[in-house]
């Protein structure tokens, strides 16, 4: 039955779509903006000739299912909306029986019979989770990343989901913004390699193959530089420095074949994203040949109302103007579009340009072939939260850990007792991190759960809270939204700390679980305190005056203000929010099972007056010269100019050496290359991987350049004792950057090339492009 309906909705597409008529202008127009498949063009012009513009501006209308609501508002009468055609898509609406449910209104009680999409904010795995992009960057392993999107689009696709709103590719250097948690740090570069890889991990080959999801990355564009590190804000720069600094991961992900786009929330040049033709037609359609589809951010159309920038009416028109084609939740399109056709103020050219790219995505995604090809149940028996996932998630978090400092006490030994202390090591609904909306919280994997388990009985773990997770209960209750909570214990501070001591006190070692929970990164969670709360660093202080050694387990979604920390705890061991199997990697990494292998992919400021800090600045006129304070030169009276800890950088249990770069030439011009080869030996006792980073200086250029730009990395593994060659190439593309003109030209000149284990630990060399 179910396949004879299949067949029957499709012949009624095709039948109503049966006649070809004459390509008109508009038609014309539409067809340059798509992919190059005469079939699918011929398909959906075909079924655009049998539809009104009712019908049309429906298919622009995103509706939230209301299963993970991320924002404010939620819609209503949903199913007599998709009775009247008035919907397009769906998201946060999971589950092959529901979607089922949903997409059999649409291809039975509608006219037209157009099935819908249906999406979610599948950010860093679904049922099974991996660590928070922030920490996933760290691992700096490309083919590690692919897969957990491969592994995501999987679990989605078996639950019915067809469309992922993801990667998030902005470009931040303010931790005080909340969603730098969400992304992949400070460094284009890096950012545009992982681009690429998310965006090929969902997609895969075949978009119409059931195991995969649509991508889309966000947020269009330069959300990461708000002002004030506070979400949604303003943001104001040149476009020299938008596309030198903040736009090669967008491009780098429509280059890789994204399938749809979302506008960010903030405004460029006065105007807002979601409205700005020239990021959205120009940018993104002319210059970067983008033949996908735009979709907004939540009630993105509304809130330009609240910008200042028109009523619903007049925002949906120029959102539509400036290029947009679906409204995510609104109806902003849905209430007003036919009104401003009428009146003359959109035109039909714009309505059919839209509507032409949302069934394009559905025909790509195979949806009019089988519009139920996602609603699976057998899959989601079999394929969701497998134990090859849950294996592979543990051995992703072990790579996204960096260690932060270790004076000779990691890894500790399975033997003694040891005290584990804090208000984030016994709960497993902080886990997984923010953003991750459709995993199981009661399946993760808490610290204390991981300790056990790789202890067994070797050896007694004793555990106290010590503190609440903050002082404040309302704070606390704004930082453990959606089913995060950590229950407080109401014993009084004093009682509370007098326990952890006497536990800490008669104990080999102490390992001190803190920091933040996990919403107090994520959307609207901006901190000007960017240190571990202060309840939470006394009970440090005092369990640091045992005399025992101390490890901190360091919970957090952004770069913190570590420096009172680096100062007085011995080891430090970063674990950002690890996913569903984060407690087992802990303990494989504090054991010594796995060697810790990840690099910051986002600086550590001295304290939040350093922010922005980031490794890739330019120079000024009047550069410090040494370490320390210079009147009248570029610098703070109370503080060094360095990071606490650099981008890059990261501890292993065994120390890697690298020798200088070595070139085979010293000049070289258009249409050749400069090799380049380092030595890279594990000096330690234990196998361990280490990421080689090669960066290059630009010496004197048409505009100023930075003192460094990473152009590239290679992750090597090596048992202990052994050595390996390590090779880059350099050719004129490496060079190449936007001039004044923003053509994108490499100049004749003297650079550096730098090589080592973070932007700070490296040997130089030069060479001369002619």
């Amino acid at each position: 039955m179910k396949r004879f309906l299949r067949k029957t909705v499709y012949a009624g597409i095709i039948a109503l779509a049966a006649c070809t008529p004459k390509v008109n202008k508009v038609e014309k127009q539409t067809l340059a903006m798509s992919a190059t498949d005469p079939v699918m063009n011929k398909f959906i012009t075909n079924l655009m000739s049998k539809m009104t513009i009712d019908e049309k501006i429906g298919q622009l209308n995103l509706l939230t299912g209301g299963d993970a609501v991320t924002g404010t508002k939620v819609n209503s009468n949903i199913e007599q909306k998709i009775k009247n055609g008035e919907v397009g898509g769906f998201f946060s609406l999971a589950t092959p029986q529901k979607i089922r449910k949903a997409q059999e209104l649409a291809v039975q009680e509608t006219r037209l019979k157009i099935p819908l999409i249906f999406g979610m904010d599948v950010i860093h795995g679904y049922k099974t989770t991996f660590p928070i992009p922030l920490g996933l960057a760290c691992s700096w392993d490309m083919d590690l990343i692919e897969k957990t999107a491969k592994i995501a689009a999987q679990e989605a696709s078996a639950d019915g989901l067809n469309w992922t709103f993801s990667p998030m590719v902005d470009v931040s250097r303010d931790p005080r913004w909340g969603r730098v948690s969400e992304g992949n740090g400070e460094d284009p570069f890096l950012g545009a390699e992982i681009a690429k890889a998310m965006v090929k991990g969902y997609q895969g080959d075949d978009l119409s193959k059931a195991n995969t999801l649509m991508a889309c990355v966000k947020h269009f564009a330069l959300y990461g530089a708000s002002e004030a590190g506070k979400d949604y804000n303003t943001v104001d720069m040149s476009k020299h420095r938008m596309y030198n600094e903040y736009l090669l991961p967008y491009k780098a992900a429509v280059d890789a074949g994204v399938g749809s786009v979302m506008t960010s929330f903030n405004e460029i040049d006065g105007i807002p994203a979601t409205a700005n033709k020239w990021l959205v037609t120009d940018l993104l359609r002319k210059d970067w040949k983008f033949n996908g589809f735009v979709v907004t951010d939540y009630t993105g159309i509304n809130e330009m109302v609240d910008h200042g920038f028109g009523n619903l009416q007049e925002v949906s028109a120029k959102a539509l103007e400036a290029g947009v084609d679906m409204d995510m939740v609104g109806e902003g399109f849905l209430t007003t579009l036919k009104k401003s056709y009428q009146e003359g103020k959109v035109s039909i050219q714009e309505i059919d340009r839209a509507c032409r790219l949302v069934l394009e995505a559905k025909y790509k995604l195979g949806l009019f072939e089988d519009p139920f090809k996602y609603c699976d149940e057998e899959r989601a028996k079999t394929e969701i939260y497998t134990p090859a996932n849950l294996k592979f998630a543990r051995e992703v978090a072990g790579k996204s850990f960096v260690l932060l400092k270790n004076e000779n006490v990691l890894p500790l030994k399975k033997q003694g007792s040891i005290a584990l202390i804090g208000p984030l090591a016994n709960t497993r609904e902080n886990m997984p991190g923010t953003w991750s909306v459709s995993t199981d919280l009661s399946k993760a994997i808490a610290v204390k759960e991981g300790l056990e388990n790789a202890l067994g009985t070797k050896a007694k773990i004793s555990y106290a809270m010590g503190t609440n997770l903050l002082d404040d209960e309302e704070y606390q209750k704004r930082a453990t939204m959606f089913g995060r909570e950590i229950p407080r214990d109401n014993r009084g501070k004093d009682t509370m700390l007098k326990e952890a001591l006497e536990i800490a006190r008669k104990s080999d070692v102490i390992i001190a679980v803190l920091g933040e929970s996990s919403e107090m990164s994520g959307e609207s969670s901006s901190r000007t305190d960017i240190r571990i709360p202060e309840n939470q660093q006394q009970l440090l202080q005092e369990l640091l005056k045992t005399g025992k050694p101390v490890v901190l387990v360091l919970f957090t979604g952004r770069p913190l203000d570590l420096s009172w920390e680096d100062k007085h705890v011995p080891a430090i061991l970063n674990v950002w929010f690890g996913g569903s199997e984060t407690g087992n990697a802990i303990a494989d990494v504090l054991f010594g099972d796995v060697n810790p292998s990840g690099k910051l992919s986002m600086t550590f400021p001295q304290n939040v007056g350093q922010v922005p800090l980031y490794y890739n600045h330019k120079n000024t006129g009047r550069p410090l010269e040494g370490p320390w304070f210079q009147k009248f030169r570029s610098n703070y009276l109370d503080v060094t100019n360095e990071p606490l800890y650099p981008f890059g950088y990261g501890l292993s249990y065994s120390p890697f050496e690298i020798t200088p770069p070595k070139l085979n030439k010293t000049n070289f011009k258009t249409g050749d290359k400069i090799e380049i080869s380092v030595t890279l030996s594990n000096k330690g006792k234990y196998d361990g991987e280490e990421v080689v980073q090669l960066y290059i200086r630009d010496m004197v250029g048409s505009v100023t350049r930075p003192v460094k730009e990473l152009k590239g990395f290679k992750k090597v593994f090596l048992k202990a004792g052994e050595s390996t060659n390590v090779n880059f190439e350099i050719t004129e593309e490496t060079l190449k950057f936007y001039n004044a003109n923003l053509d994108f030209v490499a100049e004749p000149g003297d650079f550096k090339v730098f090589v080592g284990n973070s932007s700070v630990h490296v040997k130089e060399a030069g060479f001369k492009f002619e």
